[in-house]
């Protein structure tokens, strides 16, 4: 570990150096490039240096009290600055472990959520919409922002399935772990006798592509332009500036309706569709990595049931990681926080696990 700490620390003043060489100052994409490695190994190589400070206040600490001419004063001092710094090196150890720890390429990517009513009719529909406005709650939480791609509503005020792209620095580091089933057990607001009844909506988490990662043929690709339809004012049925994108090879297909303009949609779909491409290629690559393991979190598929919402105890649990919290009025209005950092911490005490076991 501590080969690999000296490593960063090197990079680290090398990086200080070149952010403020003229090449690099004269070249946006350079200087970018710079930065974010710089930004990337700064807290490492922080909290390295943080170890070093107590190993040699230990041994500045051991000297004073080897030292016979040291007055009773100042040996106290020593005696009391080497406890404190014993205390800390095994903390700062852990901490350096886990800044060491492997990090998800996709964690600082603009993310595409897509959410869809499942089993429970237009209860699901309904509590599709409440998951939409729980996510946008919490995204202006974090600094944001987000842009609707594509929705389709219900007569009540539901929606069957509503896709929109979160963007933001770490975004995806975030939304990453509410891929799955999320199930709501309520009293819905079409039942008149008062009987709770479960119902679920599924999320899926795309990181965005970049345009240099996913490559398509414009010829795999069948565009074809047609009126928008439910809630939006009176434009939405009179332009045809909805537009649906299916990619020939894998079947797959983006709609975007979100925009008055033809082009802003074709935009959007096109950012979609790269991103399921792009998560599509990396979930090959990862089953065939690592085909007969799974997080301790979960794989993430959005056939498996993560959370349940449950209204009439205010209960929400996650079922990753056994975990409990009786306030779901504030999670629903965006306080997911807790959550997801119980979640971040699962996940890095699975991967200190597995590093110990290699």
């Amino acid at each position: 570990m501590f080969s690999r700490l000296e490593i960063f620390d090197k990079r680290y003043n090398e990086l200080e150096k070149r952010m403020y060489e003229s090449d690099v100052v004269s070249d946006p994409e350079t200087y970018r490039k710079v930065m974010q490695e710089y930004a990337q190994i700064e807290p490492v190589v922080k909290k390295y240096r943080e170890y070093q400070a107590a190993q040699s206040t230990i041994e500045d600490s051991l000297a004073i009290l080897s030292d016979s001419d040291s007055d009773e004063e100042l040996r106290e001092l020593a005696s009391t600055e080497m406890d404190d710094a014993k205390r800390s090196l095994p903390v700062l150890e852990e901490e350096l472990k886990i800044l060491l720890l492997p990090k998800d390429p996709n964690d600082e990517r603009n993310v595409i959520v897509e959410i869809r009513g499942g089993t429970g009719g237009e209860e699901s529909s309904l509590f599709a919409y409440d998951l939409f406005r729980m996510y946008s709650m919490y995204s202006e939480r974090r600094g944001y922002k987000i842009e609707v791609v594509s929705l389709n509503e219900t007569g009540l005020g539901g929606y069957k399935e509503v896709s929109f792209i979160v963007s933001g620095a770490g975004a995806y580091s975030r939304f990453k772990f509410e891929s799955g089933t999320h199930r709501v057990q309520r009293v819905p607001q079409t039942e008149s006798s008062g009987r709770i009844h479960t119902s679920a909506a599924t999320v899926a988490v795309l990181p965005e592509a970049d345009d240099v990662e996913v490559d398509i043929n414009p010829n795999d690709l069948e565009i074809d332009t047609f009126r928008s339809s439910g809630a939006g004012g009176q434009h939405i049925n009179k332009t045809s500036s909805a537009i649906r994108i299916t990619h020939k090879p894998t079947g797959l297909v983006v709609e975007c309706q979100d925009e008055r303009s033809q082009y802003k949609n074709k935009d959007k779909a096109m950012k979609v569709l790269k991103s399921r491409l792009l998560k599509m290629e990396q979930d090959k690559q990862n089953e065939a990595i690592a085909s007969d393991r799974r997080s301790q979190v979960g794989s993430g598929d959005r056939s498996e049931k993560i959370r349940t919402y449950n209204f009439p105890q205010s209960r929400v649990t996650d079922h990753r990681i056994g975990l409990t919290l009786y306030k779901l009025d504030e999670i629903m209005n965006g306080d997911l926080d807790e959550i997801i950092d119980a979640l971040v911490t699962a996940q890095r005490a699975e991967q200190l696990k597995e590093q110990m076991n290699q």
